[in-house]
């Protein structure tokens, strides 16, 4: 199988610092993520004036200023992308942004991204869908707060315009932050695979690292994950969000359940192969036997090692006489047999 794609979210926690937004770049590849992903916009075309905060925002960066007001302090200007993209290119990680206006996706588009991934909230913008859709490269679509019938609508909207299926991979999402565990139902994520046929995902918002190693093991393609810096640091999603050393160690396990998951052939490991001998049973004598005497239940007992006789052949040695002298505790040979 492919290597799970593990896409550390920067966002907006960089706080519209440029130079937090480097460090957070170096952060990720220390971590071993595959991408480092960030946040591109104009507020003026996200949110009107009278947009009020989700109540997460509220509480993590006061409820009386705007989303608007919040979002000019937290996003970078757009002159910043290119930078942030070199920096990524020297460092040798992948950039990624989500662009959340139509402008911003045509800076994507002269940077040279070459994946796109719609947010949770714009699965029922059309225009956008659209046009992202036309380009015909590797997309991911979140799906927070969607149901199937939304997510399938998104996906017509997309195919129509042009999007290869083959291309396509959806992520299972719940847009909570942080996402309580029992709202999670990571077998969403098997059902959207299972209706829409597609490689998926899973954007993890819960505190942790626990959820998203299970969805690697329910076979998550693609993994998305908050970090930050500090998690104590003012922000809207610091709070939700991994600290670097916590997101090497999610990194850690996704990698060693990816060994650990296999290739679905049940057969014998090389470890086990080893230790068949030491673990299983070959049939022994329990009771001396003498020549020609004919050998019942009574006359046997299974014991290791696993290297003589196996107990799965008993019934062709039951009945049958001894061919010569054998001694009680023996692990029977065929040639101990008469006829075996």
């Amino acid at each position: 199988m492919e290597n799970v794609l593990i896409i550390a979210e920067a966002g907006v926690n960089h706080n519209g610092s440029l130079s937090l937004a480097k460090k957070m770049v170096m952060a990720a590849k220390k971590a071993g993520a595959d991408i480092v992903k960030f946040q591109t916009g104009i507020a003026e075309l996200i949110v009107s004036g009278e947009a009020p905060k989700a109540d997460y925002q509220k509480h993590t960066t006061g409820a009386t200023e705007s989303q608007l007001t919040m979002l000019k302090k937290l996003l970078l200007p757009l002159d910043d992308f290119q930078i942030l993209k070199n920096y990524c290119d020297d460092l040798g990680i992948m950039f990624m942004s989500t662009a959340f206006d139509m402008p911003s996706l045509d800076l994507l588009v002269k940077l040279g991204q070459k994946s796109f991934k719609v947010p949770s909230g714009e699965i029922t913008n059309l225009p956008y869908l659209q046009k992202i859709a036309s380009y015909d490269a590797e997309t991911i679509l979140s799906t927070g707060m969607a149901d199937l019938d939304e997510i399938n609508e998104a996906i017509d909207v997309m195919l129509a315009a042009g999007l290869n299926k083959d291309k396509l991979v959806i992520l299972h999402c719940t847009t909570a932050y942080p996402t309580p565990l029992d709202e999670v139902n990571l077998n969403a994520m098997k059902s959207i695979q299972e209706k829409f046929g597609v490689r998926v995902g899973y954007s993890d918002h819960t505190l942790g690292i626990e959820v998203p190693i299970a969805a690697v093991a329910l076979g998550a393609t693609v993994i998305e994950k908050h970090f930050t810096l500090d998690r104590n640091m003012e922000g809207p999603d610091h709070s939700a969000s991994l600290e670097p050393d916590e997101l090497a160690q999610m990194i850690s396990c996704v990698r060693n359940i990816e060994k650990a998951l296999g290739n679905s052939n049940k057969a014998p490991s090389n470890s086990e192969m080893q230790n068949i001998i030491a673990a299983r049973r070959s049939i022994h004598t329990a009771k001396p036997l003498k020549e020609g005497e004919i050998i019942t239940e009574d006359s046997l007992i299974m014991k290791r090692p696993g290297d003589g006789i196996s107990p799965m052949q008993i019934g062709s040695i039951l009945g049958k006489r001894a061919a010569h002298p054998v001694s009680e505790g023996t692990k029977l040979q065929l040639q101990d047999v008469e006829g075996a």
